[in-house]
């Protein structure tokens, strides 16, 4: 039977680092959806101020709206667990099953500047120093990309806007009402945020939760193990 996928990128990337887990579920006979987040990647073009984490969880609303999508398997990448989130509370009825990879999971009041860890804050409030609109991205090897993508991904990434990173979710809890939910975490990177998030969601009987066999950019890294458990759920 055919699942509809909405695969959300994490900061600095776009909808292009799906694409092999997006060729995987499509040749399933799946439908597939990776939009890119407003003022990044395809649409850096886009780059203003006053783009906000209610900026990026409009971007995925108005994907489940306009296409008229349910029974949706809703995955989000790292900072996209911020967004799924947000979705999760406008759009619960739309959502089948949500997927965290290697993501935040945040409470209400929280942001990602409260669950990252200190080398987003330096790149982070290098860029509050010199009042800019967006943080410059990472280099691909701080997220333990295998070597031979590491340029491919770093020539992919964009400066994340900086309200993204300091905005307070709003959320009412919708997301603990969806049935199915799996958190996936990537042991190798670093993250106190996502260790936290792991341990918390292993201990919590109405999640599955699974360790990614390589480095932060599971989609990249790993796509038939990540496309595999997306079935999953």
């Amino acid at each position: 039977m055919a699942k509809t996928f909405v695969l959300v990128h994490g900061a600095w990337h776009g909808g292009w680092c799906w694409r092999r887990v997006a060729d995987l579920l499509e040749r399933a006979g799946h439908k597939v959806y990776t939009p890119t987040m407003t003022g990044l990647g395809e649409r850096s073009h886009l780059m203003a101020p006053g783009i906000g984490l209610a900026t990026h969880i409009a971007d995925i609303v108005n994907v489940l709206k306009w296409e008229g999508l349910s029974d949706v398997v809703l995955a989000g990448h790292s900072y996209g667990g911020m967004i799924i989130t947000g979705v999760a509370d406008e759009m619960h009825a739309a959502i089948k099953s949500l997927v965290f990879v290697d993501a935040f999971v945040p409470r209400d009041g929280e942001s990602v500047f409260d669950l990252t860890g200190p080398a987003v804050h330096k790149v982070l409030n290098e860029a509050l120093e010199k009042k800019s609109i967006a943080v410059p991205p990472r280099p691909a090897e701080a997220f333990g990309v295998n070597m031979a993508d590491r340029a491919w991904v770093d020539s992919q990434c964009t400066p994340q806007p900086i309200a993204t990173f300091t905005d307070k979710l709003k959320v009412a809890g919708s997301r603990d009402r969806v049935a199915n939910k799996i958190y996936i975490r990537a042991p190798s990177y670093p993250s106190p945020g996502f260790d936290q998030a792991w341990a918390r969601t292993k201990a919590d009987p109405s999640w599955r939760a699974y360790a990614a066999p390589c480095g932060h950019d599971v989609m990249v890294d790993a796509p038939e193990w990540l496309a595999k458990i997306l079935l999953e759920a």
